[in-house]
């Protein structure tokens, strides 16, 4: 069993999700020595283009450009996200198997369901871990996570706070062009929003985010409670 611990866990629906998201911010903080994992709830066998197969080694090698410390699929069916007991057990399992500081998941608000239900069921995860007597696959011992944050994939919302990502947005961008069978059109692809222009509009949409703090590049995220801020309001450290 990994008894890996992490400073940060990020759920995703499907292999990308997290990259399209917050790929940037996954590369600043694993460059800072924080131990940063990824887990994909299905194996997207769905997917209108590219194969499992092909997209668990995209999923690999994007990982690998951000840095991260382990990446893992739960094997969830593909549009059979809801939310169920036997699902948040298996997430509970995986945060108490590594015991994150902090979780990300897809804001609720977004075209595909899956997406919106993987923040749902993230959310009761979270919580059922951190009961002493929930018991999980592996009857480990609870772990209470100290912040749940969410990502954009598709929407494009009013974040409540963004992080400069300035000087990963390469990475992010590497880590995208990874997934070769979902973003880059050829004479075999379906016809998605996928593979017209669409990792061009999350470059736009991360600098739009940047414009607005002064910055080149900027991730946003959104909150259900109160950020604490532990710094003087002049911006004093």
């Amino acid at each position: 069993m990994n008894n890996t611990k992490l400073h940060i866990l990020a759920f995703g629906a499907h292999s990308d999700d997290v990259e399209i998201g917050m790929g940037a911010t996954i590369a600043k903080y694993s460059s800072l020595g924080k131990r940063v994992g990824i887990c994909d709830l299905t194996r997207a066998e769905l997917s209108s283009n590219g194969t499992v197969e092909i997209r668990k080694c995209e999923a690999t090698d994007s990982a690998n450009i951000l840095g991260t410390s382990i990446r893992e699929t739960l094997g969830l069916r593909d549009r059979g996200i809801f939310l169920n007991e036997e699902s948040i057990n298996l997430i509970a399992n995986v945060i108490r198997r590594y015991r994150p500081q902090v979780v990300f998941a897809p804001y609720h608000e977004d075209r595909h369901p899956d997406h919106g239900n993987c923040a749902r069921l993230v959310e009761e995860a979270v919580f059922s871990a951190g009961i002493r007597r929930y018991e999980t696959a592996d009857q480990l011992p609870p772990h209470k996570v100290k912040n749940v944050y969410f990502y954009m994939i598709n929407g494009f919302h009013k974040p409540d706070f963004v992080i400069d990502v300035s000087d990963f947005m390469d990475k992010k961008i590497a880590s995208l062009n990874a997934y070769k069978s979902q973003f880059v059109k050829t004479e075999a692809s379906f016809e998605t929003p996928l593979v017209n222009g669409y990792i061009p509009t999350v470059e736009a949409r991360e600098k739009l985010f940047g414009k607005e703090v002064g910055v080149e590049y900027a991730e946003g995220f959104k909150v259900k409670a109160p950020i604490l801020l532990n710094r003087d309001l002049l911006g004093d450290e």
